[in-house]
């Protein structure tokens, strides 16, 4: 009899959900970084710079080639990634490496480093893409040796592919027929290789950890990228159960269309999150009844200087247009922390995710703030919004009843509604005295959650207290609907728990009005709603608000709804 295999079980950080089983495969092994090398002699280090310059164009022409046949996200992450490789500052440091005599492959390794640890200082996003600055040295390296670009592994069969981290250009290519679910060790919610697989539609699981590594290429595993495991050696039989049963509810979702409401008739408005106008068409095609969020600071990450009131309005008018008879709720500016604006942010903070950020940008540019809602409501006008298409705004990182107050001010004095975040845990707790300046509230999870749990949201280590599911955020909802509904203020939830089927359940149990995701998460959502009771999802809540912890918040909440 052969002897069975030993199981074990991982755990990450959840991104895409899906259940796959297949061999696990490594990502082919990045060139070998070189050492400093002999000095270069003066005479040629300019042929040796020209020789980098070529390297790089053919890596630039490669990426931009891709992008062009990509799509969506894809596209505008590989143009963003060859972007990178023709960095001007980037290339400076390599040429002035190489007129200090460094072959060109070590120029480019300390020239990367170099803005490794500049981004990494950054945090946040900016952060994460150093895992794209390693991807176009690799790239360079490997063209200035004549070798062939690292990347995917060719295979024959489906896979899980597993890496250190995935580059954008690596994700971007991926077959899913092939790549059926995705492992990385390193990576956090919000990098390209996460952006990037929610596109795609494929489940994935990062921030694993070292433990990835003990999983070696060719051992079976079953990947559930909605509980964020990976399990070796499953039994077959009922890995093969667990995938047919994953299909069979994308079918449904599939076929779900809206509005969206409970078995028992409860209605949740479903919205879609967005960054610009092309995201917001994009939504208006999917089930989504307007939008939610409008992240309107993801237009300006770019501008080095504050657009005008005429050009701001430009842009909002093209996400206006896509909802032209529905709810939008647009979010003013929320530079600083992890979205660094050129234009709005301030000098370097000791801890920017607690530092002047959001709405406490306007207390020392207050001027910034009044032109930012003068081109909102320029634009309302301009796409012929009016009463029977209200235009929403909310303030983030409002933290006390004044600042409410005087937000709310502004807003009316324009024709627009006026609304506020609830991402400081303060602002959950004195609801009741915030609440009566304003028309409608939204629950930004992503923070509210790193706030309540005191642990930086972006933190692959801490991604065990960022969850939304943890008991201590939910009472913190929980609380913020009871007084929405005392002081009839609506309460909605824009942050990623929102695109959570389970966790949607538990949210409208708690009193929660609407939903606003990314829009391929929509169709998930709606469709689980439709297959429980509003009873059900109310037992849910006090459930999950019951639990010890995330974890069996989340088991409890999976075994009450497992019949629906």
């Amino acid at each position: 009899m052969a002897e069975t295999q030993q199981s074990n079980t991982y755990k990450g950080t959840a991104v895409v959900p899906g259940i796959a089983y297949a061999k696990a495969v490594w990502i082919t092994p990045r060139p070998e970084l070189p050492t400093s090398g002999p000095v270069t002699a003066e005479e040629s280090r300019p042929a040796e710079f020209e020789r980098f310059v070529a390297a790089a164009d053919t890596v630039a022409e490669r990426l931009e080639a891709r992008g062009k046949s990509a799509h969506g996200a894809a596209s505008e992450v590989l143009t963003a990634t060859a972007g990178l490789v023709r960095d001007r500052g980037w290339r400076k440091t390599v040429r002035k490496n190489i007129n200090s005599g460094h072959p060109a492959e070590y120029a480019v390794v300390a020239a990367t480093t170099k803005f490794i640890s500049m981004f990494e200082a950054a945090g946040g996003v900016m952060a994460e893409r150093t895992t794209d600055l390693r991807d176009i040295r690799d790239r360079v390296i490997a063209e200035l040796r004549g070798e062939a670009e690292p990347g995917l592994p060719a295979v024959d069969e489906p896979v899980v592919l597993f890496a250190d981290d995935l580059s954008p250009a690596d994700t971007a290519a991926l077959d899913t027929n092939l790549f059926i679910a995705l492992v990385t060790e390193l990576g956090g919610p919000t990098s390209h290789t996460a952006i990037i697989a929610r596109q795609l539609n494929v489940p994935c699981i990062v921030a694993v950890g070292a433990g990835a590594t003990e999983v070696t290429a060719g051992t079976p595993v079953m990947v559930d990228g909605s509980l964020g495991t990976i399990v070796t050696h499953p039994d077959e039989a009922e890995a093969t159960a667990a995938v047919a049963s994953w299909e069979e509810m994308a079918r449904r979702v599939a076929e779900w269309r809206g509005p969206a409401q409970t078995a028992d008739g409860h209605r949740v408005q479903l919205l879609a999150n967005v960054q610009d106008g092309k995201a917001a068409r994009t939504a208006a095609a999917t089930q989504a009844e307007g939008i939610g969020l409008f992240r309107t600071e993801l237009c300006f990450l770019t501008a080095t200087e504050e657009p005008t009131v005429e050009a701001q309005a430009d842009v909002y008018c093209k996400v206006f247009e896509a909802f032209p008879e529905s709810k939008v709720v647009v979010r003013s500016l929320d530079a600083g922390s992890d979205k660094p604006v050129a234009f709005a942010s301030l000098a370097d903070e000791m801890n920017p995710a607690l530092g002047v950020r959001g709405l406490r940008i306007a207390r020392g540019n207050e001027g910034l703030l009044h032109r930012q809602l003068d081109a909102i409501a320029l634009a309302a006008e301009k796409s012929g919004r009016g009463d029977h298409a209200p235009t929403w705004v909310m303030a983030p990182m409002v933290a006390t009843a004044r600042e409410a107050k005087w937000f709310s001010g502004l807003c009316k004095e324009r024709g627009l509604v006026a609304g506020a975040m609830i991402e400081v845990p303060a602002a959950a707790l004195m609801a009741d005295k915030i609440m009566p300046h304003l028309d409608f509230v939204s629950i930004g999870t992503n923070d509210l959650t790193q706030y309540t749990m005191a642990a930086d949201r972006l933190s692959p280590q801490l991604a065990y207290l960022t969850d939304p599911w943890q008991p201590a955020v939910l009472r913190l909802i929980e609380h913020t609907c009871q007084i929405g509904a005392k002081t009839n203020t609506a309460v909605g939830v824009c942050g990623e728990a929102a695109a959570d089927p389970l966790l949607a359940c538990v949210l409208t149990g708690l009193g929660v009005n609407s939903l606003s995701a990314a829009s391929t998460a929509i169709a998930g959502v709606g469709a689980k709603l439709s297959q429980v009771t509003f009873d059900d999802c109310r037992q849910a809540a006090l459930a999950a608000i019951d639990a010890a912890g995330a974890r069996a918040a989340k088991e409890a909440v999976r075994a009450l709804l497992a019949d629906a």
